[in-house]
């Protein structure tokens, strides 16, 4: 069952980095939106319009206008998480109940050299 579900994510990895997202940005500074959990950064991206717009009216904020960017996975993925500076994932769709996803910054999703497993298993932080 756990072989299963590894393989459904690298598919679901897979299409993603190959797909373009809605990346949402902040106004002043152009950098994609975030929100911190559990230690990590986590890049908000959406499928479609609509599934930003839920998101919006989850936060109590649908009534402003939303910019936002159109971004490949992969760029999100090998470009935005390492230029974080810190412990960074992707979180697809969030807000859309039950079908939101999160790329966490782990080996085999983000690059080694900021995947907190690789950085837990050598003790380096670099």
């Amino acid at each position: 069952m756990v072989e299963r579900a590894r393989r459904e994510f690298a598919v679901l990895l897979g299409v993603f980095r190959r797909t373009a997202v809605l990346v949402p940005v902040d106004d002043e500074s152009g950098s994609p939106l975030t929100g911190d959990y559990g230690g990590v950064r986590w890049i908000y991206a959406f499928s479609n319009e609509r599934t930003l717009a839920r998101f919006a009216l989850a936060r109590g904020e649908g009534d402003r206008e939303w910019s936002y960017q159109g971004w490949l996975g992969a760029r999100l993925l090998d470009a935005a998480v390492p230029a974080a500076g810190v412990p960074c994932g992707v979180a697809l769709d969030v807000g859309d109940e039950g079908e939101g996803t999160l790329f966490p910054p782990v080996r085999g999703v983000v690059p080694e050299r900021v995947a907190v497993d690789v950085v837990a298993e050598t003790g380096d932080g670099n």
